[in-house]
């Protein structure tokens, strides 16, 4: 009995005991982890701005685009653009039926080889516009112009047929009356006279007073070009740059075209030469046979034509572009006397020279044994050249005001300035992250390395000086951030593949720089995402190199180019996309009036942290 009251007492005590145990028990770490909540939170970190500006940028890079033309800003002042390109006439140059050659054998028998006298009759420069042709539901109708451009059931012209099916049924979705008969579509049994091809255009890239006058220019280039530098031992490809004025230093010869003329931007038509007689029912004249997108069409000197090309049939100078380009130089494309401001962006890889010439060709009639009825007829026949080689764009600036002067000045001196001012090939900003001094590492970013959190976003945010909000249409519409030190892309740039259908120019939505309005509609800021670059920074302890701050034309094009800065010289690669149109923005820095002091540049980190 004594040891069965033993055992249970030892049951019972250690029963008591397990249970007091586990009223004390707390499992390894619980009390760490339950104070540790993840909180999202966001400060801001100093960015400093400094002005920088160039002196000339590379201009001889094959350029997507031409500038021509001028504009007054009144912040930025004048700028003035004009063209000088050099021709390509390909490889293997024939003109008519024969190589001059062949025409030249004094032995042959064949009696179709005769002197075909080649002569010019009609030469054009074309250089097209560019054009919105931006239609994304496909109804015919581009979004511009388009009710709704995303519903291709929507009704642009207000009648009783949708855009889609005025489109499919050879109708112009954007007139109720297409064949201009008084009848509407929708009841008109009978829209014959209307041609479905006929096109309607949306001009864009054009600056200023579209209706200005102003006298166009064309002459010989008398400068060769040549495509290898001298100073380099003919080692390296020649750069020319935007600075210089080949016509006001005299480069130039025969004036090919000088007249006053005015914009058109209608499509432009051309009918057939000829009336087919098989078909007696229709009059093949007064029926279109080409059509082109509208553009610069320039009438230039024939003769011109006829010595420096025709005539040289046969000639080594027609062996090659390289060869061509010694004989005939190339041309320079100017524009001055406007009636009011105006400023074109043209599509120069479109641009063509045509031209007509006319030849003797031996007509035999189809009777090889008969020579009686053998006549020889005119035959015409139309050449192009293109626009190639090195095509320049001189771009030429009136003098920065004194107060651009001074801030670029103090950036020399390493001082942050209260503005900055970026405008095309010419001002630009150098922006500094956390600190001053920019070492790779500093006090503020060691701290901020030295925290426990997770860089969840970080934007880079320029506020517009509110003193130029109101300068309507010459604000940029976007910026683009760079590596200041290589002008190589952001992280952020390159791995953002977002594209929009809003147009040119406004792909990659994710990085940002887009201009954006207020609620007044006025140019309110501009913000980047650089979450990827600044992460690299705090978080992998990449380099805080400077960056760089331009306006851009293309944002889809990184490509960098030479340019040198003013004063010294010193040379930089700077984006192409920032030379390519003469809009500009002005900004407020790091170090402003207090008054601005809301609107200073900021990095704004957004995060979160235990």
């Amino acid at each position: 009995m004594k040891r069965l009251l033993s055992y249970f007492f030892v049951k019972i005590s250690v029963l008591f005991l397990l249970i007091s145990c586990n009223q004390d028990y707390y499992p390894i770490g619980e009390t760490v982890l339950s104070d540790l909540t993840l909180e999202t939170d966001s400060r801001s970190v100093p960015a400093f701005t400094f002005q920088e500006s160039t002196e000339e940028v590379q201009s001889n890079n094959r350029q997507p685009l031409a500038q021509l033309g001028l504009i007054t800003h009144p912040v930025f002042g004048k700028s003035e653009a004009s063209i000088v390109t050099q021709l390509n006439i390909g490889s293997d140059l024939v003109f008519g039926n024969f190589r001059q050659s062949f025409e030249d054998q004094e032995d042959q028998t064949d009696i179709n080889l005769i002197q075909e006298n080649e002569t010019v009759k009609q030469v054009r420069l074309e250089i097209p516009f560019f054009s919105n042709t931006n239609d994304s539901d496909n109804d015919g109708v581009i979004d511009s112009l388009d009710a709704d451009p995303n519903d291709p059931d929507s009704n642009s012209d207000e009648d009783e047929l949708t855009d889609i099916v005025e489109f499919q049924s050879g109708l112009n979705p954007l007139s109720s009356d297409s064949d201009g008969d008084g009848i509407l579509d929708h009841d008109d049994n009978d829209n014959g006279t209307y041609q479905a091809q006929n096109r309607e255009y949306q001009i864009d890239s054009i600056y200023g007073n579209r209706n200005a006058n102003f006298d166009l220019q064309v002459y010989e280039l008398t400068y060769f070009l040549g495509n290898l530098d001298p100073s380099t031992n003919f080692e390296s490809a020649q750069i020319y740059y935007s600075n210089r004025d080949y016509f006001d230093e005299g480069y130039i010869g025969s004036t090919l075209f000088n007249e006053t003329i005015s914009l058109n931007f209608d499509e432009i038509r051309f009918n057939f030469t000829e009336d087919d007689p098989e078909t007696t029912d229709v009059d093949e004249t007064t029926q279109v046979e080409t059509r082109l997108s509208p553009r610069l069409t320039i009438p230039l000197d024939p003769s011109f034509f006829q010595k420096r090309l025709i005539d040289l049939e046969g000639a080594d100078a027609l062996s090659g572009n390289e060869a061509f380009n010694q004989v005939m130089r190339g041309l320079v494309i100017r524009a001055d006397n406007f009636s009011d401001d105006l400023y074109m962006l043209l599509d120069i890889q479109g641009a063509e020279i045509k031209i007509l010439y006319e030849f003797d060709d031996y007509n035999n009639q189809g009777t090889t044994d008969d020579l009686t009825d053998d006549v020889i007829d005119k035959v015409e026949r139309e050449l192009s050249l293109s626009l190639g080689g090195n095509q320049i764009n001189t771009l030429k600036n009136s003098a920065f005001e004194t107060a651009i002067e001074q801030r670029i000045e103090s950036s020399k001196n390493n001082l942050p300035t209260d503005k900055l001012f970026v405008q095309g090939s010419r001002l630009h900003g150098k922006i500094r992250l956390f600190a001053n001094e920019n070492p790779d590492s500093n006090p503020l970013l060691e701290d901020i390395r030295a925290e426990t959190f997770l860089i969840n976003e970080a934007n880079l945010i320029f506020y517009i000086d509110p003193e130029i909000t109101s300068l309507e249409g010459l604000t940029a519409k976007r910026l683009y951030l760079f590596n200041y030190d290589s002008g190589t892309p952001l992280i952020d740039y390159s791995i953002d593949a977002s594209v929009s259908s809003f147009g040119a120019n406004s792909n990659k939505q994710n990085f940002g720089g887009i201009l954006e309005l207020d609620e007044n509609n006025d140019p309110y800021r501009y913000k980047f995402n650089l979450t990827n670059h600044i992460s690299n920074i705090i978080r992998n302890d990449s380099l805080n190199y400077d960056l760089g701050l331009v306006i851009t034309a293309d944002i889809g094009n990184p490509i960098a180019v030479k340019a040198r800065k003013s004063m010294d010289l010193e040379s930089l690669n700077y984006p192409m996309a920032a030379t390519l149109n003469p809009l500009g923005t002005v900004l407020i820095g790091s170090h402003p009036a207090s008054t601005l002091n809301d609107k200073k540049v900021k990095l704004e980190l957004i995060y979160s942290s235990y």
